[in-house]
């Protein structure tokens, strides 16, 4: 299993710790993902970082698919992979409908379509085996649209792309994992239980089978986000997963159209769920906090003392997970896992 890292959202001010981030690189981490909702974005860290760091890979989780045309994503994406020496990772991910018609004025539309359709002219781009042509529901290049000029002819990128860089699907609803499973090389899940692997095991199955030629979980990078709270106070560790879990659960999304809501009923939370998400959504948001069950909070986190995360690493390490992203870091956290799993 190997480690990796999260940079998260900025706040008011954008900053990075680059300190705590060249000390991940040193203690053997494999990739930092940086993260972008409606502030920073997630590219600019990444060159920021890539350019005071040499190892470790640097992975966006997640661009939001409908911020960027494809053809703008594979420019970014093969740009930051030749200066950084071919270690750029690249995420994508749908987001909600809050954020793409909220904020970037989109149509949030059908996401499996267009995610299809997004990797698919990516790839051709990175292939580089003939000037780019698609036409699909949501990409038509060269655009041919009634106020096309009628100009635009196929190209080919002038950057030589690397053909398999990797591309990262987050998912976690059925039918996205599913997609995740038949065209991406890894899946980030957020809110991972590793008791309940089973939930997603079909959806997995499903998108193999139609990606055929013999893929399987060998040939997927699982790299589940993980809240890791140290301390010898489990009550309070698991106080340091919950606002998360709160928001996310809670206010992510509108009533009906709330995925992690979703995922927290088919782990079998409906009625915890459902409290949260509507004490939430009425402003009751410290209410809705403290209404996210201690076990909920447990399964998905790595909680309690030294002693307690090494017990409970060897429910993750049952799993197929290859890759382990801490959230939640410090050095002193950085450096226990280091320990517990490389």
């Amino acid at each position: 299993m190997r480690l990796g890292m999260t940079i998260g959202y900025s706040g008011a001010k954008v900053s990075l710790n680059i300190p705590l981030i060249q000390e991940a690189e040193r203690l053997g981490y494999a990739i930092a993902w940086s993260a972008e909702a409606y502030g920073s974005d997630a590219v600019a860290p990444l060159a920021w970082l890539g350019a005071q760091t040499s190892k470790i890979q640097l992975g966006t989780g997640i661009m939001q698919m409908s911020a960027r045309t494809p053809a703008a994503t594979a420019m970014t994406a093969m740009t930051l992979d030749h200066l950084s020496g071919g270690r750029f990772v690249l995420g994508l991910g749908a987001s909600g409908p809050q954020v793409i018609e909220g904020w970037h004025g989109q149509a949030y539309g059908k996401p499996l379509t267009r995610t299809r359709e997004y990797v698919a002219v990516i790839r051709k781009i990175l292939a580089r085996e003939a000037p780019l042509e698609f036409k699909g529901q949501y990409y038509e290049i060269p655009y041919r649209g009634a106020d096309a000029t009628g100009l635009g002819k196929p190209l080919k990128s002038i950057v030589h792309g690397n053909p398999k860089l990797p591309i990262y699907l987050a998912a976690i609803g059925p039918k996205n994992v599913a997609l995740a499973a038949e065209i991406a090389d890894g899946w980030i899940p957020v809110f991972f239980s590793p008791q309940r692997f089973g939930v997603f095991q079909p959806s997995l199955t499903e998108g193999f089978a139609k990606a055929g030629g013999g893929k399987g979980l060998a040939q997927l990078d699982i790299g589940p986000y993980v809240h890791v709270a140290l301390g010898k106070d489990l009550k309070e560790c698991l106080a340091q997963v919950k606002p998360q879990l709160g928001l996310y659960i809670g206010g992510m999304g509108a009533k009906g159209k709330n995925f992690y809501n979703d995922l927290a009923r088919r782990y079998g939370y409906e009625e915890a769920a459902a409290k949260v998400q509507e004490l939430y959504l009425s402003g009751r948001q410290q209410e809705a906090i403290a209404a996210i069950p201690d076990a909920l909070a447990d399964e998905v986190s790595l909680c309690g003392p030294r002693e307690r995360i090494a017990e409970r690493l060897t429910e993750w390490k049952k799993t197929p997970v290859t890759t382990l992203n801490i959230t939640g870091n410090n050095p002193e956290v950085l450096r226990t896992l280091a320990e517990l799993v490389l």
